[in-house]
């Protein structure tokens, strides 16, 4: 396929899925890129992502304990997540996985799964819980009801989370934080609100606070970012710079000439396995510097 239009259609559906655009003027815009509704069938099946595909890690691996899991982050703030665990281990340092955009899909559990097997416990929350939770394969309204939550509320949940967290086992319990995309930009805020609490803290492509924020962030950061996202690092770029300045403990990757969602391995057109092998390889070294 022609790389100008392969570049056309993942912008396209970067406004679509992050700037509200409707879907019928998402669809018709994305014909006239592909030239027919056949073709624009076919663009958008290799550029979005798709739930069936198959995990990395199968979730009825031996090597695990999984299981559905609820509990309150303040009162009458509840949540429904999925916890990852390696079978036999315990007191291990805890890592939050926060979801895109799309809610908590399988693909976010299989990413949990994955920091299982690298020797952490892995919760990742549904922040939809207070919504109702994620609906089932829709992605436009979980989308729709990401836009509609109050922001404020829910990173006051989160850093409640956090700080329950690391006042466990008489408040010697580590806790890190990864996060994609939107994700990344709670992660990001999380950061700021969680104090001593959070001891490392890793946004892939996240969107970003104001630089006035950094001062307030105690927690090592890794900043993932992908080269041809022009829309996050347009403020990614800003916030590590005002970390640097602030004196934080702050790790800086921009991978050249891959897009936004690059990790995500759902996503045929944006997926690069190179980049993505290599960001997940740092993100654990970097979680073994600072969380063991």
């Amino acid at each position: 396929m022609n790389r100008e239009i392969e570049r056309a259609a993942i912008a396209l559906y970067d406004r679509f899925t992050h700037e509200g655009m409707d879907r019928r003027d998402f669809m018709a815009a994305l014909t006239r890129i592909a030239g027919g509704a056949g073709a624009a069938s076919l663009l958008l099946a290799g550029v979005a992502c798709h739930a069936a595909a198959a995990p990395q890690i199968a979730p009825d691996d031996a090597r695990l304990i999984v299981r559905d899991i609820e509990w309150e982050a303040r009162p009458g703030r509840h949540y429904r997540g999925y916890s990852a665990a390696p079978r036999g281990r315990a007191g291990l340092p805890l890592v939050f996985v926060i979801h895109e955009n799309r809610g908590l899909n399988d693909h976010i559990r299989d990413v949990a799964r994955r920091a299982a097997l690298a020797g952490y416990a892995a919760v990742a929350p549904d922040w939809l819980s207070p919504a109702g939770g994620t609906p089932a394969g829709d992605e436009d309204r979980a989308r729709a009801m990401i836009g509609a939550l109050d922001m404020a509320e829910t990173i006051a949940d989160g850093a409640a989370m956090i700080r329950w967290n690391a006042s466990s086992a008489g408040g010697s319990r580590k806790v890190g934080i990864l996060g994609f995309c939107w994700g990344g930009g709670l992660v990001n805020r999380l950061a700021v609100a969680s104090g001593d609490a959070l001891r490392a803290a890793v946004p892939f492509y996240g969107p970003a606070p104001g630089p006035a924020e950094a001062a307030r962030v105690r927690a090592a950061m890794l900043i993932i970012l992908a080269g041809l996202d022009n829309r996050v690092n347009g403020t990614a770029r800003p916030w590590a710079e005002a970390l640097r300045a602030a004196g934080k403990d702050v790790t800086v990757h921009e991978f050249a000439n891959v897009d936004h969602a690059f990790h995500n391995d759902t996503s045929a057109m944006r997926y690069n396995r190179e980049a993505a092998e290599a960001a997940w390889a740092e993100t654990l070294a970097f979680f073994r510097r600072h969380l063991r």
